[in-house]
């Protein structure tokens, strides 16, 4: 049998949407996606229910360059609330411990703050979406199942206090630029754990995902509006082109003839490649004057070689 094919537009682009509070991102990918009556969409690095923010989601031919933006780094701001443990490391879960926590100083946070700066090795989160024996952690726990998860390398480049609010159980907003794959509710569970009082994020908000900022975003009650007055076209403006998850790569453009090859999936020698870039790097390719191809990577001999190539409508 053949391959089902999905019903739906053929939509393409990356949308730079604002993830409220109160729903999963598969939830909000799925109403954008009816939005759009697109056949194909993918969001690029989940948030919490908890969580709001910077989510792209990509759709169509966008889907095969999601990757570059889950390896983005993200920045997020939080606030913690010292004192309260709890069972999922959010203000969602259960209190499992609880204590009073106002001889903390903002002093002793910023001290303990400093440590998880850099190179760290973290433990997941049970409450993660990660998976064992393809499971999803989160799953497990709810059925009381604890599964030991080796700890995973992250890099915090930026981690400092913007606000302390002193009291039985301390809120500290912080701000954290921070590489993929990293459990800001975990960062909060670690510093609970170094001051001895134990914490959990109450709140949580993605200012930016790569090079993508908050300003650029636009909120789900937009795009409500424009599906509700059946905007369809105000609703495609809102996508950027399909390059757009590897935007911060050199671009090279091919005249028609080469074009043609590297469709077909050659190799493509070319005089300009050092110019913009080195062996092993992914460079964008366009048709001269024209549409996005795909990706490349240089080889050592000065060739592009096709690595993820679109598929141009006709």
């Amino acid at each position: 049998m053949g391959r089902r094919r999905k019903s739906g537009r053929s939509v393409n682009g990356v949308l730079l949407l604002n993830k409220p509070i109160g729903l999963t991102s598969n939830k909000v990918l799925q109403k954008v996606r009816w939005m759009f009556n697109a056949n194909r969409a993918g969001h690029t690095g989940a948030l919490d229910p908890l969580a709001s923010g910077v989510l792209p989601l990509c759709f169509g031919e966008a889907t095969k360059f999601s990757q570059y933006l889950l390896d983005s780094d993200k920045y997020y701001r939080s606030t913690y609330t010292l004192g309260i443990k709890t069972e999922t490391g959010d203000s969602e879960g259960t209190i499992v411990a609880q204590q009073d926590a106002s001889t903390i100083s903002r002093q002793q946070v910023e001290d303990q703050i400093q440590n998880f700066v850099g190179e760290i090795d973290q433990v997941p989160s049970m409450y993660s979406a990660l998976k064992h024996n393809g499971q999803p952690l989160y799953k497990l726990a709810r059925q009381g199942i604890e599964v030991e998860r080796p700890a995973r390398r992250i890099s915090i480049q930026e981690y400092k206090i913007t606000d302390f609010r002193p009291g039985p159980n301390p809120q500290v907003d912080v701000q954290v630029h921070c590489s993929k794959g990293t459990y800001i509710r975990s960062l909060a569970e670690d510093l609970g754990e170094a001051l001895g009082c134990g914490a959990h994020v109450s709140a949580l908000h993605r200012f930016r995902a790569g090079p993508f900022e908050e300003q650029q975003t636009v909120s789900l009650e937009v795009l409500e509006a424009l599906k509700e007055q059946e905007a369809i076209d105000q609703l495609d403006s809102l996508l950027l082109p399909v390059d757009t998850a590897v935007s911060d790569r050199p671009m090279i453009e091919f005249n028609e003839i080469m074009a043609g090859y590297f469709q077909l999936g050659q190799e493509i020698s070319t005089n300009k490649v050092f110019k913009q870039a080195q062996e092993g790097d992914i460079v964008r390719v366009f048709r001269e004057g024209g549409a996005f191809l795909g990706i490349g990577t240089v080889t050592k001999d000065g060739k592009i070689a096709p690595k993820r190539l679109i598929v141009e409508e006709a």
